[in-house]
């Protein structure tokens, strides 16, 4: 039996539908070549002709001459009608694509229910719809709707759907979890019989992961002789969304010997998720497997002493299979082996049985115990530990600021902030309106900063939030302000803490700017000031 998987990517169409989830005919432009790149078979771009987005998609996918073949989705042609004269087929048709997904009912009670016709016409309707497509010149994934729940109240009629497509040329029959609600041993033992009773048949299988199970489905189902996956980049979909290829194609290509895209694409799948979540504009969970910021990210002092002597202690695969790396957090769970791990990385030297190492650990536990997060808050983390090892000279020291917020009826809030800091030997002493209180310190910081550091004209803030530390405090209780700040070519993230949130974000602010002048050069004497390269980046 082959082992080679076809991957057939439905992001731009399945993806869409899930909550909060809205892209342009650019944004999906964009993904589909992302999509081209890591190397899937199929791409689905939406259904042609149903709105102007995906009319200008299928007009301007042809410009970017993909290996990857573009399909279009539609429905068989409605009941008691005339196939050649029904116009989702036609604008199937031209939409100039190579291949059509022809979605179908498989359940006779949607049959009956849901298109309210007989059994013998919903059949005619899948042949005689696969048929003349085929006629066009079309490549035909027939996606069989509803086909485990169809299977299990009536096994013999959602057969006879996946015969008559096959029997009207159908290039794939593709077996859909339409409700996400099959389980993994009855997917199995559904796929194994029909690859026995239909043999030869190009199996596919689409599950939805109501159940938290789409993965595990996807597997079970190629395990039973299914040669296509359909799913989507970090499981959207509508609902609970769709199976997650981010997590099929490398449990199938590393632990199953499975080959479904090329070996030198899946270092690519890190940067594609997270390049697909950023055009999405959707959050990529840290735990996400495989692709995840902390999918190989390790706390535990005694974890992290493991992987220091061999990875394979609590890693399942090599982080830079599919493009992602190791981290090592630092918290109050951390031992002696994070610390001295992180400094490693930042090319600082730190004595493991030295007084210095002892004493960092315990301020790092400390301010931990305070509020501070520095697993999610790197930069300033390599900030306290360049200070500990005395290889941070500041390049400006702050002595205060003032805020000013003033609203008047009728007009938006304005806010002013004044900020007092020492550069060398120069006072400084500036002022800088903003849409917000955060904005406006940003603003005179940086308007302080930018005549003795014009590199800070790179930087900006990217993202801003706020964590009430201690709700029974109600409006007295300390926050955690958490800042990424972006150039470039750099992320980073810093963080402060205190029982007004201004400060906390002050403090924040400070470090990210901090950060962004590591390791350059003084104005005053044309001497590095701080040594060593930016180190933890988030890319």
């Amino acid at each position: 039996m082959s082992k080679s998987i076809s991957i057939f990517d439905t992001t731009l169409r399945d993806g869409t539908q899930g909550e909060g989830i809205s892209l342009s005919a650019d944004d999906k432009l964009k993904i589909a070549k992302k999509l081209d790149d890591l190397g899937v078979h199929y791409i689905e771009g939406g259904i042609p002709g149903s709105n102007n987005k995906d009319i200008e998609f299928f007009k301007r996918v042809k410009e970017l001459h993909l290996h990857a073949k573009i399909t279009a989705f539609g429905s068989t042609r409605r009941k008691n009608s005339i196939t050649e004269h029904d116009e989702n087929l036609q604008r199937m048709i031209d939409a100039g694509v190579p291949a059509a997904t022809l979605v179908g009912k498989s359940w006779d009670f949607h049959v009956h229910t849901a298109l309210q016709t007989t059994l013998e016409e919903n059949l005619a309707m899948i042949g005689e719809s696969i048929a003349y497509l085929k006629r066009k010149g079309l490549e035909v994934i027939f996606d069989a709707e509803h086909f485990f729940d169809g299977y299990k109240n009536n096994p013999e009629y959602a057969a006879a759907v996946l015969g008559a497509a096959r029997e009207a040329g159908a290039d794939w029959l593709v077996m859909c979890d339409t409700n996400g609600g099959t389980l993994p041993n009855e997917i199995q033992e559904i796929v194994s019989g029909l690859a026995l009773q239909l043999p030869g048949a190009p199996l596919g299988i689409h599950t939805h992961n109501d159940c938290e199970l789409a993965v595990a489905n996807t597997l079970s189902a190629i395990s039973a002789g299914a040669r296509q996956v359909q799913g989507t980049i970090n499981g959207y979909g509508e609902r609970c969304g769709n199976a997650n290829l981010c997590s099929i194609i490398p449990t199938l290509q590393l632990k199953m010997g499975y080959h479904c895209i090329p070996g030198d694409s899946l270092p690519q799948l890190t940067n594609t998720a997270h390049y697909i979540s950023e055009v999405a504009n959707v959050n990529l969970p840290v735990n996400q497997p495989y692709v995840g910021n902390a999918a190989f990210a390790h706390k535990g002092g005694i974890h992290v002493s493991a992987i220091l002597r061999d990875s394979r202690t609590y890693e399942h695969i090599a982080p830079e299979l599919v493009g992602n790396k190791q981290r090592v957090l630092v918290s109050e769970l951390a031992g002696q082996s994070n610390v001295l791990s992180k400094a490693q990385d930042m090319g600082l030297s730190l004595d493991p049985s030295s007084e210095q190492a002892r004493k960092v650990i315990d301020k790092i536990k400390n301010l931990e115990h305070q509020g501070y997060q520095f697993e999610g808050a790197d930069a300033s983390l390599e900030l306290l530990l360049r200070e500990a090892t005395g290889e941070m000279n500041e390049l400006f020291t702050f002595e205060s600021f003032k805020m000013l917020v003033e609203k008047t009826a009728g007009s938006p809030v304005v806010s002013e902030a004044f900020v007092k800091l020492k550069v060398g030997g120069d006072n400084l002493y500036t002022a800088a309106e903003g849409n917000g209180p955060v904005n406006a310190l940003d603003n005179a910081l940086r308007k302080a900063l930018l005549t003795y550091f014009p590199q800070l004209k790179d930087m900006h803030l990217s993202d801003y939030k706020v964590r009430v530390l201690d709700e029974k405090d109600q409006t007295a209780a300390k926050v955690r302000v958490l800042i990424e700040s972006k150039d470039y070519s750099d992320t980073w993230n810093t963080v402060g803490v205190s029982s007004n949130v201004i400060e906390a974000s002050w403090e924040a602010l400070v470090d990210s700017m901090r950060y962004a002048l590591l390791g350059q050069i003084s104005l005053e004497n044309g001497t590095e000031i701080n040594s060593g390269p930016r180190g933890l980046v988030n890319h």
